[in-house]
């Protein structure tokens, strides 16, 4: 028995010696994760239009689109390993969630916090380290519930970093210049919080 496997049934053991986590696992697991990650990612635009630097800004707004690149390039490789999921191949595992037939390595979940740690780092460290425990939570919850390996959280958390992380660096230009263009608009609350200067003002009326 390898090592994902000997970790997957000590997990699994953990669980169901601790019945009075499993109902918190199994939310957190499932709904409850995505949408702490969803509200986690507004706290990072929130905090982003509150600063000067454009560079954070950008990073901010591309967090959610980061995200779905990820999952997107996720799909057709999980689709290629078609790996099952655990308790459809250890029947003995204490399952927690309803049964799903979709394929688990990588692990969709996973991928969405590895997505979002990275990009919130380069919004906020502080942030980036409550995100990242979050992460972590979220990848061991995965397998807490058997509903996937070890392994399919561990490559779905780097995966997600690496699709969100390449993809800001090639596309922050574009992104630096949107944000510019939308600086002098009624769209400039959602770059920035911080007021107008008079002259900011005077320039934005004539144009």
């Amino acid at each position: 028995m390898n090592i994902n496997i000997q970790l997957l049934f000590a997990i699994n053991a953990l669980a169901r010696s601790t019945p009075w986590l499993q109902p918190w696992m199994a939310l957190y697991a499932t709904v409850g994760g995505l949408v702490l990650f969803a509200e986690l990612m507004l706290i990072g635009w929130w905090i982003a239009r509150r600063r000067t630097n454009l560079a954070v800004v950008a990073a901010a707004l591309w967090t959610p689109l980061g995200m779905l690149l990820a999952v997107g390039i996720n799909q057709p490789i999980s689709a290629a390993f078609a790996q099952r999921r655990p308790y459809l191949v250890y029947t003995n595992l204490l399952t927690l969630t309803e049964h799903s037939w979709a394929p688990g390595f990588p692990s969709d979940h996973a991928v969405v916090a590895g997505a979002v740690t990275a990009t919130l780092f380069m919004v906020s460290r502080s942030l980036g380290w409550c995100t990242a425990l979050a992460a972590a939570v979220m990848a061991f919850s995965r397998v807490y519930v058997a509903e996937a390996y070890p392994f399919d959280v561990l490559v779905g958390l780097a995966l997600g970093a690496v699709v969100s992380v390449i993809g800001y660096l090639l596309v922050r230009r574009v992104l630096f210049r949107l944000l510019g263009m939308a600086d002098p608009t009624i769209f400039r609350p959602l770059v920035t919080a911080t007021p107008r200067t008079p002259l900011e003002d005077s320039v934005a009326r004539l144009g």
